[in-house]
């Protein structure tokens, strides 16, 4: 038989056991249900939420971009909807204005300007060749394209690098894009000295690593500096975070951002 002092001790290491496990499982539930990187990554210190699924913060946040062929009237015209697979709220790209793939008629972007920064845009496609885009510094597109697995689709550098489509969680799932992205370099004299860089997680896989980025596609329609020596004339004015409508339901939600400094090229996480 244990002494009353020994059952004493027994009882509390048992007790203490107990709390440990059960403050280990809950430190391990906190940390998958609020990932740094991937769906529904909670936004990091220092960063600023841009998009959250409510018309107030898109209407304070966010402007049309009024390029060339602009054609939206105010208040923008990206609705909240519930999405299908959660019922939750978000912002859907599907603009009146954008119907026809016509990009930069209706596209949105941050009324904040941007140099170097680390961004999560968390993105839905509805229905099969769903199509929009995200724009850095409006300028450089990271592709948002059902079915397109070539370096002109989902999740490539626009005609930059390769689709890592094997990454793509497919329509009706939601699914994560995190971007660090360096902005390019100049001189005293505004000559380029280093092309802008951009490393990318998507949905929590390493897609893109330091890409250099050469040139702003898609013409003058597309964003800043597309019109200029073909879109290789990039100059140094920031630009915000862009979000194209093309006419399709891609809901976008939990888009934040956050401004950096780097000192160098190598901006992998």
């Amino acid at each position: 038989m244990l002494k009353k002092s020994s059952l004493g001790l027994v009882v509390l290491s048992s007790f203490l056991i107990a709390s440990c496990t059960n403050t280990e499982s809950a430190e391990s539930t906190i940390i998958e249900e609020v990932p740094e990187i991937g769906v529904g990554a909670a936004a990091i210190d220092g960063a600023e939420m841009y998009m959250d699924g409510t018309p107030e913060i898109l209407h304070d946040k966010w402007e049309y971009w009024e390029g060339p062929r602009f054609s939206g009237e105010y208040p923008i015209k990206w609705m909240a909807v519930e999405d299908q697979e959660t019922g939750q709220y978000a912002i859907s790209s599907n603009d009146p204005g954008g119907k026809g793939g016509k990009y930069g008629s209706v596209d949105i972007v941050t009324k904040d300007k941007f140099k170097d920064f680390r961004a999560h845009v968390e993105f839905f496609i509805a229905a099969e060749g769903g199509n929009s885009g995200v724009y850095l510094q409006n300028r450089y597109e990271i592709q948002v394209l059902d079915g397109d697995t070539t370096s002109h689709g989902m999740a490539a550098v626009i005609n930059e690098s390769e689709s890592p489509y094997h990454l793509y969680n497919g329509i009706g799932k939601w699914n994560a894009y995190d971007i660090q992205f360096r902005a390019a370099r100049f001189d005293s004299e505004g000559n380029l000295t280093e092309q802008p860089v951009v490393t990318l997680y998507f949905n929590g896989k390493k897609a893109h690593t330091n890409v250099a980025i050469q040139q702003v596609w898609g013409g003058e329609n597309s964003g800043l500096d597309g019109g200029n020596d073909g879109g290789k004339g990039i100059t140094d004015k920031p630009g915000g975070l862009k979000l194209q409508a093309e006419g399709h339901d891609v809901l976008y939600r939990n888009i934040w951002i956050k401004p950096m400094d780097f000192e160098n090229g190598d901006i992998d996480f």
